[in-house]
């Protein structure tokens, strides 16, 4: 800016605070461009408002918003001067509108201004992350819907524990995604509360409209308090929650296909895995490798988050400038990787007759053959017990004769008091124990076709939510848009 009062920056900082060795260790410009669109919009909303309010005169607004087109225009990496993209973007505007241009600044702080602009920005990448969320449960069903009869060993402590499908695996998972999204929502409506008007923490004695604000913006509604509207960043602390916890339900998911990889259950896509350097034969699941690893780094990111947080007095701390990164890493890492999840499940290809196999190894049934005399009025005990010295005295899944020799010197009588020879055989097979267990959730095929109904339901449901809320943001841009072209 040329004028009366000198450049640009002297006016925003005044000379006292102009120039020092730790002016570069104080600037955040470089790593704020990811909110570079964001001012934007939160600083032609303010202008609309201040112009609409009569706190501002409309030509000068309408100076101030070209000037704004401008710097868009101009980009980022133009700007030059000031602490952060905000100071650096009003900066801009004064060097083209003249000290006029610093009028775009009344009634608002810096404060609320970084917070508006990290919640504008911040729910869009909470959208996308939910995006790849839902697409990993998409595939996760589809996959299921293709297995509920392909049955396979369910582990406990990484040892053979009793026969499962492939559908009821996959679909332990969909749920708990499925509770990811809900928690990724849950933390969205918190985001999307505006603090726009708040100034640095007391308000302002100006006659903002902050209701108009929060509109043109796309915020469902304003923060009530001033001091906890510029203060306050939990909501990147419960954002940055949801993602780690997402990033473990990712992390379980890798770490079961990488094992299942490992003992031939699973054949990833090639295009999901790699191969050595130097051993050719060699097909590695790197990926889900990655995908496992993520979940350190989204957890190293909220413990540094909540270590930046914990003690901050009231209201604003320049702390605060390195705490809304840690979020914005962890969403970038975490929608990758759950996007790269949702590939490798959905091109896997599961070996049945491997699965079928291994689902009986380490009599697996065990518990089956224990439920079944438990059903026929055996005290569960006493059946865990015979099926127990039953697995004892053979090598692998004990045979009928095995069973009966047992029940004769543990009972005094044969197995045959109690059950059939043809039940005892069902109850051994592994499918046939898979089909017995058809309570609420459980593997048999007619559960998991209604807990693949639910999941669809569900899926639908957070889907055009998602939409919704997408629709939304655009419908406010729009009107933003239509109240910026009043004055230019």
């Amino acid at each position: 800016m040329t004028g009366e009062d000198g450049d640009s920056e002297s006016v925003i900082r005044r000379d006292r605070f102009s120039g020092g060795p730790a002016r570069g260790f104080m600037s955040s410009l470089a790593s704020d461009e990811r909110i570079f669109e964001a001012d934007l919009a939160v600083d032609r909303a303010h202008v609309v408002m201040l112009a609409a309010q009569d706190i501002i005169e409309s030509d000068v607004a309408s100076e101030i918003l070209d000037a704004l087109d401008e710097v868009e225009t101009a980009g980022h990496d133009s700007l030059s001067g000031g602490e952060d993209v905000h100071e650096a973007i009003e900066a801009a505007v004064i060097d083209i509108v003249g000290v006029d241009g610093g009028k775009m600044h009344t009634a608002r702080s810096r404060n609320d201004e970084v917070a508006t602009c990290i919640r504008y920005r911040l729910r869009e990448d909470v959208l996308e992350a939910l995006d790849a969320a839902l697409a990993l449960r998409e595939s996760l069903v589809e996959t299921a819907a293709e297995h509920t009869e392909t049955v396979m060993p369910g582990y406990t402590h990484l040892q053979p524990a009793q026969p499962t499908t492939v559908a009821h695996f996959l679909l332990s998972y969909e749920r708990a995604v499925a509770r990811d999204c809900a928690r990724l929502v849950c933390a969205y409506e918190r985001i999307n509360q505006s603090p726009l008007g708040s100034a640095a923490f007391a308000g302002t004695p100006f006659d903002v409209n902050r209701e108009l604000v929060a509109d043109l913006l796309g915020f469902d509604s304003v923060m009530e308090n001033s001091m906890d509207a510029s203060a306050t960043r939990d909501f990147l602390a419960e954002t940055l929650s949801a993602l780690a916890t997402h990033a473990v339900t990712l992390s379980g998911l890798a770490e079961d296909l990488v094992v299942f990889s490992n003992k031939g259950l699973v054949d990833l896509s090639d295009d999901y895995s790699s191969t050595s350097s130097i051993m050719p034969q060699k097909k590695n699941p790197d990926t889900m490798e990655l995908v496992r690893a993520v979940a350190g780094d989204a957890v190293g990111e909220l413990t540094g988050l909540l270590t930046t947080l914990k003690g901050l007095p009231r209201a604003y701390n320049r702390d605060l400038q390195r705490a809304h990164n840690h979020t914005f890493r962890a969403v970038d890492d975490v929608t990758e990787a759950a996007a790269v999840a949702a590939g490798a499940v959905a091109s896997a290809t599961w070996p049945e007759d491997e699965l079928a196999e291994a689902a009986g190894e380490g009599f697996s049934t065990a518990t089956g053959v224990a439920d079944l005399l438990a059903m026929a009025g055996l005290p569960f005990r006493t059946a865990h017990e015979v099926v127990a010295e039953a697995a004892a005295r053979s090598s692998g899944t004990p045979d009928v004769a095995t069973l009966d020799a047992v029940a004769t010197d543990v009972l005094g009588e044969s197995l045959y008091t109690h059950v059939s020879e043809a039940a005892v055989n069902a109850a051994l097979d592994p499918t046939e124990s898979v089909a017995s267990r058809d309570s609420l959730g459980g593997p048999a095929p007619v559960a998991v076709e209604a807990t693949l109904s639910t999941a669809r339901d569900e899926l639908e449901a957070d889907a055009a939510a998602v939409a919704d809320a997408r629709a939304s943001l655009a419908a406010a841009a729009e009107q933003l848009d239509e109240e910026v072209s009043n004055y230019v």
